[in-house]
């Protein structure tokens, strides 16, 4: 009779552990908020993309600012009065009426609205930057909380266990076949793996409302936990990853569009060493006689004291500052980029171990321990260590998932190409 019993025991406990370790992927897809959904959802809400964005409008108006000529400045004057003799009141005054236009020499406004359109292509490619940031943000805290909810079912799952192993235990005690200790230990296992459940649970709630804080808004439906379970094909070589090239992804592009920037100053500080020209017409009237006159007014700034010569050796030097940063950008991508990629490898390795080979080997020895512990083929401490290995397995298989994914998101984020600024056009 006890045999039969602790058989059917079993049968239950295996049917209910394999429908647990399956990925519930029985759930809707309408209700449920993917990773493109939580991105899509916190790219408008982010405030930095709202700063991206912003950045995005003052460049341009600055670049419309860059592009105007300078304002005429009127101005008069009059002369010959309040003087003595035939100077005195306004009798022999002469007014002149005129204004005064700048024209600016050496092309410093195209100069200038270079400069302003490369500012405008580094804060396009920042905004993009933004968005790839806020991605790898949400796909960090998505993947944290997929992984909650899957430990707090395998910790619900491990307390069902428990409590099978403890009514075993009992139906043990009863029989005469084991001593009271071995339930009391039973029932020790079962209230740590009930107060487990309790703090996975709460960790899987704080994950979640950590997400929908990062997306702007709340949910109820079910998360993509079978996210977690999307692991590379494996490949038939062994050894690291072909490398990937830095160039074309957001980081360089940023470095590229610095050193556009400073190629664009040299160019404006250059224009800036050729003087501008101040002219303008005027109408002077004469009092004594009545009579009008025209004046016209040229005036040229002497170069004495300050010639742009500093002011071009600075835009160079930050020229050359800009370019060697290039280069130092361009080495660390390639090898955050190498790392990146290794880590990712040996992530999904791990992974493929953890919730292969190794969480089929334990679920099996814990299956076996089950089984002859209730035929008291195995002693209750045989059975509590394979069901801890089980319980410890499980948790590393889905740190290991985990751990992937955020190693792939890493490298994406990495690796995410540039798009081509569109410089306001």
């Amino acid at each position: 009779m006890y045999r039969t019993l602790a058989a059917l025991l079993a049968a239950a406990s295996c049917v209910t552990m394999a429908q647990a370790q399956e990925t519930p992927s029985a759930v809707s897809a309408s209700n449920v908020l993917s990773l493109d959904d939580a991105v899509a959802a916190a790219g408008g809400s982010a405030p930095a993309m709202d700063a991206g964005r912003a950045g995005i409008d003052a460049a341009k108006a600055g670049r419309t600012v860059a592009g105007l000529r300078p304002n005429p400045v009127a101005q008069g004057q009059i002369e010959n009065i309040i003087g003595t003799g035939p100077y005195s009141g306004v009798r022999s005054s002469e007014t002149t009426v005129g204004f005064m236009q700048t024209l600016e020499l050496g092309g410093k406004r195209s100069a200038r609205v270079a400069v302003a359109s490369a500012e405008l292509s580094r804060a396009e490619l920042q905004a993009a930057i933004i968005a790839a940031d806020v991605r790898l943000q949400v796909t960090q805290l998505y993947v944290e909380a997929v992984s909650a909810e899957r430990r707090l079912i395998t910790a619900r799952d491990q307390a069902r266990i428990a409590g099978d192993a403890l009514r075993a235990a009992g139906v043990r005690v009863q029989a005469g076949r084991a001593s009271p200790l071995e339930q009391q230990r039973a029932n020790v296992a079962r209230v740590n793996a009930e107060a487990n459940v309790e703090r996975q649970d709460r960790l899987a709630r704080a994950a979640r409302t950590n997400l929908e804080r990062r997306i702007g808004r709340a949910f109820d439906g079910p998360l993509d936990i079978g996210l977690l379970d999307r692991l590379p094909a494996v490949s038939a070589s062994y050894g690291p990853s072909e490398p990937v090239s830095p160039q074309g992804t957001l980081a360089l592009a940023a470095a590229d569009a610095d050193l556009a920037i400073a190629d664009a100053g040299v160019r404006l500080a250059k224009a800036n060493r050729v003087p501008n020209i101040d002219v303008g017409p005027s109408v002077r009237r004469l009092e004594a006689t009545k009579d009008f006159a025209a004046v016209f007014t040229v005036s040229i700034p002497l170069q004495v004291f300050n010639n742009g010569r500093a002011a071009l050796a600075q835009a160079g030097a930050q020229r050359t500052q800009a370019e060697a940063n290039r280069r130092v950008t361009a080495l660390d991508i390639e090898q955050a980029i190498t790392n990146a990629q290794a880590d990712a490898d040996n992530a999904a390795t791990t992974a493929r171990a953890t919730s292969g080979p190794a969480l089929q080997a334990a679920q099996e020895a814990a299956r076996i321990a089950r089984i002859g512990y209730r035929e008291g083929k195995f002693s209750q401490l045989d059975l509590l260590d394979a069901e801890r290995t089980l319980a410890d397995t499980r948790v590393a298989a889905i740190d290991a998932l985990a751990s992937y994914q955020n190693a792939r998101a890493q490298l994406e984020r990495l690796t995410a190409p540039a798009v081509a600024p569109q410089g306001g056009n």
